[in-house]
């Protein structure tokens, strides 16, 4: 497909996206609810901020500094606490339920579930519908588990081996698990973990199907409709569907018209099927995985601080660069139309978890920490200009969006 078919394709799935039909029926209220929930830089701590009040609605206290991962379903936050071997579980106190016609919207308070994940340094949870699988670097398995056993109470986990400890990922698909393999024949300091060199596909008894996939420093995973994706130092990639047999896995490389670099962050469209990855600090490609060109790139001005792409407007992904400017990327076109400052900078130089702004979307808005003034950002996801601001103790970092609009019965 050509850059110019490709983008056509694109935009008439966005109308057709767009065009779906909405019946609303008198007995029911239509309500539209976002929450933010907002990691503290240095005190072990998740506040849940409700959008429209502005008024906090939730503090939850936790074990150590946490990253914060959003299910596929916006019904649980996942506060992921390596340090502390752990992973607490919030419950967002929203369910969205699709009705054909309509979707229903239930609000309920959020609260903290007693249920505590336990293993040895959790790096990334990684969600697929019902589905979530808990990658431990150290601990050398990863567990899998279903959202709504959560929601019940029940920690019904089964474990996986990985074969060895190492930094890596667990995605599920279908019925079938996506396991990164370490490189075991790698020279390593002691105390160090091996590093990738491939992806394997595991079946429900964790007995692997097929070859080890080659993706060398394999770093990064997102979903897009039916594909998964993952970067490599060679291309990206991409696992398909492939019926009883288990999922295909075609690599997508980087060939001749990129310069040197590769994707390590992926984003994965949700009504356009398509990926947007980093490319190094300064770039990020759209890649295309049923293109004959699969890559797109689109140069920064600066070092990227965060990036995100909006659910409710699939043409829309948004950029903040280290100068403290946040960039309107339009996907289809592949050029940025749209730049504003929405902080002062925040350098990329020192360790990578100094505290620096993390972008989130919410409804029209995009919600941007800003560590350093102790506040929540709102942008115009639109205009890129600052709507308002919401004062949030101590060093506001890491921030996930839950929520969406439904009738209410």
């Amino acid at each position: 497909m050509s850059r110019s078919s490709s983008g056509a394709f694109l935009a008439t799935t966005i109308l057709a996206t767009l065009a779906l039909p909405y019946a609303a029926h008198a007995d029911e209220e239509q309500r539209e609810t976002w929450r933010l929930f907002v990691a503290d830089h240095t005190q072990p701590v998740v506040r849940a901020i409700d959008l429209g009040s502005d008024k906090e609605i939730g503090r939850f206290d936790l074990k150590g500094y946490a990253a914060l991962s959003l299910s596929a379903t916006g019904r649980t936050v996942f506060a992921v606490q390596g340090d502390q071997n752990m992973v607490q579980v919030i419950d967002t106190g929203i369910a969205l339920s699709d009705h054909g016609e309509h979707r229903d919207i239930e609000i309920k308070e959020p609260k903290l579930l007693s249920t505590t994940i336990s293993g040895e340094k959790p790096g990334h949870v990684v969600a697929h519908g019902d589905d979530l699988a808990i990658f431990y670097d150290r601990g050398g398995k990863f567990d899998f588990v279903r959202e709504s056993a959560l929601l019940e109470g029940k920690a019904d986990l089964k474990p996986y081996d990985t074969t060895a400890a190492h930094h890596g990922v667990a995605v599920p698909m279908g019925n079938h698990l996506l396991v990164s393999v370490p490189n075991m024949e790698a020279s390593v300091k002691e105390g160090e973990l091996p590093p990738r060199l491939g992806l394997r596909v595991l079946d429900g008894d964790g007995k692997q199907v097929g070859d080890v996939a080659t993706c060398t420093g394999l770093h990064g995973e997102a979903t897009s409709a039916r594909l998964v994706a993952f970067g490599c130092a060679e291309g990206v990639l991409v696992a398909r569907p492939g019926g009883m047999d288990g999922p295909k896995l075609d690599m997508l490389a980087y060939g001749d018209t990129l310069p040197d670099g590769k994707v390590s962050t992926l984003l994965g469209g949700t009504s356009m099927q398509f990926f947007l990855g980093n490319y190094g600090d300064d770039k990020v490609v759209l890649i295309d995985a049923d293109a004959k060109q699969p890559y797109r790139l689109v140069e920064l001005p600066l070092r990227r601080v965060d990036f995100t792409l909006d659910p409710a407007k699939p043409r829309n992904g948004y950029i903040l660069t280290e100068d403290g400017r946040l960039h309107l990327l339009d996907v289809v076109d592949g050029v940025i139309t749209k730049s504003e400052t929405v902080t002062e900078p925040y350098s990329k130089d020192g360790h990578w978890r100094d505290p620096r702004p993390r972008l989130a979307v919410a409804g029209d808005h995009i919600a941007i920490t800003d560590p350093r003034k102790s506040l929540v950002r709102l942008v115009d996801s639109e205009t890129l200009k600052e709507t308002r601001t919401i004062a949030v103790e101590g060093q506001p970092f890491a921030i996930v969006a839950a929520g969406g609009s439904g009738a209410s019965h």
